[in-house]
């Protein structure tokens, strides 16, 4: 296919993207229309968040408490996008809905708010993001629970883990809605009803879950949810935690500065006393991100829009394009924890028999313009029991991570979304397909860390 039909083709994605018609070097000669196919670690952003963005430019202003035109629009502004991202969540009444710079830092706000003595619960097969920031707290305990290979044994382990718990305070159960390496859809709504049926809370990372299916808090039944603007097709480092107000509300700021606080005033014995405020505000101090959180909303007003039984009814028919075509090869191992017939969003990290996954990735990029992820995925535990005592191939780029005794352990990722057209999963397979019957058509070493083409061709 010549690069002028691929870029009239990629306006038959649901929603357009910025990038769409990008033209990227190749190695072998020529250029290609970039094909964006790592959608679970940055989507583009939607062409028109970005349309939306621009157009509010000319009237950015201070938030809150600006007494001319423009502060007053952009104050309007920021407070209708919370407005906007609850509803996109189907909060309850009295849930609040605090901008945050992403889901990492949404974890970590949640972390810090919860009350002294709570045991956090948490899969090993969750994401740094969500597996990390409990045990930052002295006085939380952490539960590791090991991987599951059902969903319904992911009930059961966590209903078996609830129970046993000593002694019987506040619990906090965390899980993802969607993987972030297998792009496995998790039981939230069943996990949700164990959590409470023993007296805990449950939070959901809906990082990958977000931007491919509707979440909507109640009907899931969870009390809080996280996830990142920059994954839902909107830049500007922005996320969101939503969710329940009373934890929130009697922890201390999660930073301390002007906008957390109401008053403020001197002692007589020379400290000061702080007031600080009882709503979302209370944990965004500072001037807030008012073009982030615009941009999650109309991100969010796009996604509503053009409606999710469209968007999941046409990313299931790439899903299962890219799993046909997988499984014409042999020497590819798609990776799961659930089995091949899971439910999945549009992520989906193999492995190739006889390459490193880190040389197959870097071949992939340039000699035919894809770009996939290739790693661990910020989820090193699950991807080393997914891929348990299965050698790599060392090829002519190792995976830079492995350390000094390691055995090399990496996996290559591919996903999409809704703005991927046809002709981006199209070339993928063909892609994998050539490169596992002929090979690479040029060198490649390890520079800087990264597998790169080297200056001579094969």
């Amino acid at each position: 296919m010549s690069v002028s039909a691929a870029a009239d083709r990629s306006v038959c994605a649901p929603l357009p993207v910025l990038g769409r018609d990008v033209l990227v070097p190749l190695v072998t000669g020529g250029e290609a229309v970039y094909a964006a196919l790592d959608y679970a670690a940055s989507a583009p952003a939607l062409q028109r968040v970005w349309d939306d963005v621009a157009a509010y430019a000319p009237y950015y202003g201070s938030v809150h408490r600006g007494a001319g035109y423009l502060s007053q629009l952009s104050t309007d502004l920021f407070e209708n996008a919370r407005s906007t991202v609850s509803d996109f969540l189907g909060c309850r009444t009295d849930d609040q809905v605090v901008f945050t710079r992403s889901t990492t830092d949404s974890l970590n706000l949640l972390a810090a708010a919860l009350p002294q003595g709570t045991r956090v619960f948490v899969f090993e097969t969750e994401h740094h993001a969500s597996l990390l920031p409990w045990e930052r707290r002295a006085d939380v305990s952490v539960t590791y629970l090991n991987a599951p290979r059902t969903p319904q044994q992911a009930v059961d382990t966590l209903e078996q883990a609830l129970a046993a718990r000593e002694p019987y305070g506040p619990a906090l159960v965390c899980v993802t809605g969607a993987s972030n390496v297998t792009g496995e859809l998790w039981p939230v709504r069943e996990l949700a009803a164990a959590a409470h049926a023993h007296g805990a809370r449950i939070v959901l990372d809906a990082a990958q879950l977000a931007p491919h299916h509707p979440v909507d808090l109640a009907e899931l039944d969870v009390d809080w949810v996280a996830f990142s603007g920059h994954k839902l097709y909107a830049p500007f480092g922005a996320g969101v935690l939503a969710g329940r107000a009373d934890w929130l509300l009697a922890a201390e700021p999660y930073l301390a500065g002007g906008g957390a606080s109401r008053k403020v005033a001197r002692r007589t014995d020379g400290g000061v006393d702080v007031e600080w405020h009882d709503s979302a505000a209370r944990h965004e101090a500072g001037s807030p991100n008012v073009i982030g959180a615009y941009s999650i909303a109309s991100a969010c007003k796009a996604l509503t829009e053009a409606g999710w039984d469209t968007l999941v009814t046409r990313e299931q028919e790439l899903i299962d394009s890219v799993r046909a075509g997988l499984a014409e090869v042999p020497e590819v191992r798609v990776l799961s924890l659930f089995g091949d017939d899971a439910p999945r969003v549009g992520v989906l990290s193999f492995v190739v028999e006889g390459w490193n996954s880190s040389h197959f990735a870097a071949a992939l990029s340039a000699e035919y313009g894809i770009g996939v992820r290739d790693g661990l995925f910020c989820a090193h535990p699950l991807v080393r029991t997914l891929l348990g005592s299965e050698p790599q191939e060392p090829g002519e780029c190792g995976a830079p991570e492995a350390a000094p005794g390691e055995r090399s352990l990496n996996a290559i990722r591919v996903s999409f979304g809704a703005g991927t057209p046809d002709e981006h999963v199209e070339r993928f397979v063909r892609a994998v397909k050539e490169l596992v019957a002929d090979g690479a058509r040029w060198n490649y070493q390890v520079e800087d860390g990264r597998c790169v083409p080297a200056r001579r061709a094969v």
